[in-house]
């Protein structure tokens, strides 16, 4: 092989691994506003009989913080809690423990004083896949409500286990 052979081949190959393919995206993948629930840490856990579903409460980073430094009356701006539903079933090889059994939903509180003053400082929604879908006033009412006896602990139910 001679030398301008081989020159070509360098030049063809480099041109070939450093171009961008035709149907590459151009630009990232947006990711959700608030973030993906499953990767965020653990704040509480919690036992609903009357519903017959466990859930996980987990916490943005800004939520983790502010619960490890015990700062939560009031939550920071921008903390998100997530609850993460299931129903209860006993597990099929222990029969003294109870486990998760089917997945029922994931819901979230969003704090913005700003942005949700009219109910506490949090909006409420629900993720649907990926991405978290913030309830409207009228659907955000029931959920206010249900937090409203915890006026004192900034409408949130979860005891953070993290101090």
């Amino acid at each position: 092989m001679n030398k301008n052979t081989f020159s070509m081949m360098l030049l063809a190959a480099t041109a070939i691994l450093t171009a961008k393919p035709a149907f590459a995206d151009t630009a990232p993948a947006a990711k959700p506003e608030h973030g993906e629930y499953r990767d965020w840490r653990l704040l509480g856990v919690s036992l609903r009989h009357d519903k017959s579903s466990m859930r996980a409460i987990v916490g943005n980073d800004i939520a983790i913080n502010a619960a490890r430094a015990g700062k939560v009356k009031p939550w920071p701006d921008g903390s998100v809690i997530a609850k993460i539903k299931w129903g209860e079933r006993k597990h099929p090889n222990w029969e003294q423990a109870t486990v998760p059994g089917e997945f029922t939903a994931a819901e979230a509180m969003v704090k913005d004083s700003k942005k949700y003053a009219e109910t506490g400082g949090w909006g409420f929604g629900i993720w649907e896949g990926k991405t978290l879908k913030m309830l409207d006033k009228e659907k955000s009412a029931p959920c206010f409500a249900c937090h409203l006896p915890m006026k004192d602990s900034d409408y949130v139910y979860t005891l953070p286990n993290l101090q």
